[in-house]
């Protein structure tokens, strides 16, 4: 009987290891902190159990549907609340864009975002493809900025590229973050047809918390008889033998015969760097973002709460160039139905801080953030009463910084690794930060192994 080992029990090491195991593998997951799923995270506040990590996934691309609906997961959609830009001293309706491009620019004029010389100047767009790299791409900021101007960048591509990434929209890959708008921006004319009524929805989540999806790939590999989570389980050294590979943990070393490194690009370039230099090398290249989430509850009968958050919206984001704090923030009470129910009586919001290169900002304790959370918000939306309860969840190096020529060094990560037989890789450094894209690394990682 085959046996493989996969480092890293997040969303990509735990479908890597069903996938496996689904072929009859003996399966052994190591895990170097003490619970599984790792950017999707449960975790209290006032009593309501919510997401402390991401919250929802793309419905469109089918993955991640398909995984936890194959799990027997239930699915949620977001309301009809809609998202703002706080910019401008004022919080401004989101138009309709691909990834901050508009695609209607009488709706962009009707929401206020840009000055009268920014509108003016996206009004004025060229039809034009600034100088890129090498294979083919251009940054984000550079793409839309050479059709729209530089406002429409810092006003509506920076805040959507900071919720996504927490990174700069002038080092975002377009090839890689953003892909339909290479042939997008190269039309005479960029419109898109608005939605059909009873299209599918854009997101999706778990009801209850994606937290729920990995608890539910654990209870999966927990049922069958040759397959096992190990947690406190750190990888700190690999090696290859003729048999197959050796990992080395603290409790000692575990053989393999087909290896998966679900880990981030930093620890998985460590272990890479004997067995595979190259991809070791093309993998220690990509820089990371620093990020933290406060989530809040506070009373709805509490004198102004309802008055400040009960507006409709479901949250708004927040462009660099505006010099808050907070980046972004999600009224989850408003975005989600199930969340409004857990939290009776209470409406539980979070906000976002931290893009890529403001890591000194966050070097703060919890308090501060709170306090530079709640500065914000009342200045955004009035918001003027003091939380029942504020948790604050740290995701140091959470975020992978996907910059001009990511794919071409993901296809040489993915070559070099080829040399080796028996050992894949996946995960949210590779082919997408979202939940979809980091389950689909991971199914063609482990395919990958079976063929």
């Amino acid at each position: 009987m085959s046996r493989a080992v996969v480092v890293g029990a997040g969303i990509a090491g735990l479908t890597a290891a069903r996938t496996l195991a689904d072929a009859g593998l003996d399966v052994l997951v190591l895990e170097a902190t003490d619970r599984p799923g790792g950017k999707l995270r449960a975790g209290e506040v006032a009593g309501v159990t919510v997401d402390v990590g991401a919250e929802a996934m793309l419905h469109r691309r089918p993955e991640g549907t398909a995984l936890a609906t194959g799990l027997g997961l239930p699915l949620v959609h977001p309301t009809a609340a809609t998202s703002r830009v706080w910019t401008r001293e004022a919080l401004r309706r989101l138009p309709r864009t691909v990834m901050g491009a508009p695609v209607d620019l009488d709706d962009l004029a009707d929401s206020g975002i840009l000055s009268a010389g920014g509108l003016d100047r996206a009004r004025r767009q060229a039809v034009a493809h600034p100088d890129g790299h090498p294979d083919g791409d251009v940054s984000v900021g550079d793409l839309v900025g050479a059709r729209y101007g530089d406002e429409v960048v810092d006003r509506l591509v920076e805040p959507l590229l900071g919720g996504v990434y927490a990174g700069q929209a002038r080092r975002i890959s377009t090839r890689s973050a953003a892909p339909q708008l290479l042939d997008l921006l190269a039309r005479p004319e960029v419109t898109l047809p608005a939605p059909a009524p009873g299209a599918a929805p854009v997101f999706a989540a778990v009801a209850g918390g994606m937290w729920r999806l990995p608890a539910a790939l654990v209870a999966d590999l927990g049922s069958r008889e040759r397959a096992e989570v190990r947690y406190d389980a750190p990888a700190t050294a690999l090696r290859r033998t003729s048999a197959g590979f050796v990992v080395t943990t603290p409790a000692g070393d575990e053989t393999a015969d087909h290896l998966v490194l679900a880990t981030p690009a930093a620890p998985s370039a460590r272990l890479l760097a004997d067995v595979a230099p190259a991809a070791a090398a093309e993998l220690a290249g990509i820089a990371y973002a620093s990020v933290a989430l406060v989530t809040f509850a506070f009373r709805s009968e509490d004198p102004g709460v309802a008055e400040a958050l009960e507006t409709g919206a479901s949250g708004f984001l927040v462009p660099p160039v505006d010099g808050r704090r907070v980046k972004a923030s999600t009224f989850s009470f408003a975005k989600w139905d199930w969340v409004r129910d857990a939290g009776a009586g209470l409406l539980v919001l979070r906000t976002s801080l931290g893009r890529y290169g403001e890591e000194a900002s966050l070097q703060l304790p919890d308090d501060a953030l709170v306090r530079a959370s709640l500065a914000d918000l009342a200045e955004a939306t009035g918001l003027a009463a003091t939380p029942l309860d504020a948790v604050v969840q740290r995701w140091g190096g959470g975020l992978p910084q996907y910059w001009v020529g990511h794919a071409g060094r993901i296809d040489r990560v993915r070559a070099a690794v080829a040399q080796v037989p028996g050992l894949a890789v996946c995960g949210a450094a590779y082919d997408g930060v979202g939940i979809p894209a980091t389950i689909g690394s991971a199914e063609r990682a482990a395919a990958g192994l079976l063929t």
